[in-house]
């Protein structure tokens, strides 16, 4: 694949994904509240301070991503999503 085939099918992918699950910063303004509390009482300990923002959740999900592209067998998915994930987070960070 090209980048221009990569971010087109990332494009369909975050705009049908929407209609799914939602706009990208509501859930994963969810995303960070569930991983809060798994981490302050899993990683941290009750009285922690865990801060995840949903920006946070574009960065990680995109880390994860990278993590698959290593391990993978058909790493073209995870371009495609980690450049949708890219997207979702510059639009969130940005205010866009």
């Amino acid at each position: 694949m090209n980048r221009l085939e990569i971010l087109d099918a990332a494009q369909k992918r975050v705009c049908e994904r929407q209609n799914d699950h939602g706009k990208p910063e509501d859930n994963f303004s969810l995303i960070a509240n569930y991983w809060e509390i798994y981490i302050k009482y899993h990683c941290v300990s009750p009285d922690g301070c865990v801060c995840i923002r949903p920006k946070d959740v574009a960065m990680l999900m995109a880390l994860l991503k990278i993590a698959r592209v290593c391990t993978g067998k058909k790493p073209e998915d995870s371009y495609i999503d980690l450049a949708g994930y890219a997207a979702c987070g510059g639009e969130i960070g940005t205010g866009g």
